[in-house]
């Protein structure tokens, strides 16, 4: 399997896996850093590691029920332990009481479930000796660290060759002429010439990824948005704060309308078991998808922003008062996550309806009327007709197109779409 970026860009949904000797202590992936732990007693938590209930196969199965297309699993986090076999270091798995090379059976269970696979490794690296900080104080340790750099990258694409996406992580504390990133770029891609890079060795890659937001870049450009599904993204045994099934579902929509990828995140615990929560809040968005997931896959941009649609004439989307909206091809979606009794009615919609049908545990035609822009949906049950999210597809007679303003009607003469960007001094000479 390979992928381009403008493919990457409709995958639309992932798993990401953060999993290292830091689930252990179920603080989270920044724990020697944030807790300031000796170099010496963090090396013996991989005495403790046995991973025993990590099963990658039972991963890619239930990211594959999730609706999920691919896999990105953390090689080695900041902390330096990796979780492949390595010529450059004691400090891995396999020397560890697992005795296993997690990676290889990650990448080995995503080709046998048809998941794209990509490898998160970080630059940093807090445990090997020089590390950042040196590096950054003397130039004699730096050329060490780099160089250092280099031959663990070589050896991951080497061992894992072909993969999908090379996911870097650890950007500090240098740009990309700090890290090199070009000549580190080029080592990779005379490996594996189709791999895909992310942002975060300083180059903009082939992709961008947002953390912990879901904003698109503008220029639009293939991107994901990496995303935790509590707020951890280690492991935290005192983190009740999940996501519901429901919120997913509205990140997703947010993908959708910026054609972008959603990827989320899960920290399995120390054995490698993944957390009760997390196992069902990902079940049940993946049964929502089996129901009414072509609004969220291959989607058309129909961006709603609101700094969007205040300052771009060009936008497509706009917003309804019951959830937001999507589009692809003919076909307008209304993600109905306030339901609206037994009518509904849609303004603005420059395109002519020609049928209008519920998704979702119920599935079914529904009434409508058309008067020029406005469309009105009647005979709804008073009920919503799915148990998270029903949906309102609107087939059309082309690409949907919505345009409203504050305005009652659209004015007839040049105007902002909403609030003024500037001081305009003559607004009728726009």
């Amino acid at each position: 399997m390979s992928i381009t970026a403008a493919e990457f860009a409709n995958l639309r949904y992932g798993l990401f896996i953060h999993y290292g000797l830091y689930s252990l202590l179920g603080r989270c992936e920044w724990v020697m850093n944030r807790e300031q732990i000796p170099l010496d007693e963090y090396r013996h938590l991989a005495e403790r590691f046995t991973a025993e209930r990590f099963d990658a196969d039972a991963l890619c199965r239930m990211a594959r029920g999730a609706g999920m297309r691919y896999v990105v699993l953390t090689t080695m986090h900041h902390e330096g332990f990796r979780l492949y076999d390595t010529r450059l270091s004691d400090f891995c798995a396999p020397k560890t009481p697992a005795r296993r090379d997690l990676v290889a059976e990650m990448v080995a269970a995503c080709r046998r479930h048809g998941l794209y696979v990509g490898l998160y490794h970080s630059q940093n690296n807090w445990i090997d000796k020089p590390d950042a900080v040196d590096a950054l104080e003397k130039k004699a340790d730096y050329d060490i660290f780099i160089r250092n750099t280099f031959d663990r990258i070589r050896e991951l694409v080497t061992l894992f060759n072909p993969v999908d996406i090379l996911w870097y992580d650890g950007h500090w504390p240098f740009s990309s002429r700090g890290w090199q990133a070009e000549a580190m770029n080029a080592m990779v891609r005379e490996i594996q010439p189709k791999i895909l890079f992310n942002n975060r060795n300083g180059l903009p890659g082939d992709f961008t990824t947002p953390e912990q937001n879901l904003s698109a870049p503008r220029p639009w450009r293939p991107f994901e948005c990496c995303m935790t599904l509590n707020d951890s993204w280690g492991y935290h045994a005192g983190d009740r704060n999940w996501k519901t099934p429901l919120q997913v579902i509205l990140m997703l929509a947010a993908m959708a309308q910026r054609r972008g990828n959603l990827l989320l995140n899960i920290g399995p615990k120390g054995d490698g078991s993944v957390p009760e929560e997390a196992i069902h809040i990902l079940k049940t968005v993946g049964a929502w998808l089996e129901r009414c997931g072509e609004c969220i896959y291959d989607t058309d941009e129909f961006c709603c922003e609101y700094e969007s649609i205040r300052k771009e004439t060009n936008c497509r989307g706009d917003w309804a008062y019951c959830g937001p909206m999507t589009a692809r091809g003919n076909n307008l979606y209304v993600l109905m996550r306030r339901w609206p009794g037994d009518y509904f009615a849609l303004g603005g919609l420059e395109a002519t309806v020609r049928s209008a049908s519920l998704l979702g545990a119920q599935r079914r035609p529904v009434d409508f009327k058309q008067t020029g822009t406005r469309v009105q949906i009647s005979g709804l049950p008073d009920a919503p007709t799915d148990p998270l999210c029903p949906v309102l597809r609107l087939e059309c007679d082309r690409p949907p197109y919505i345009y409203q303003c504050p305005g009652l009607r659209v004015p007839k003469v040049r105007h902002w779409h909403y609030d003024v960007a500037h001081d305009d001094p003559k607004p009728h000479e726009q």
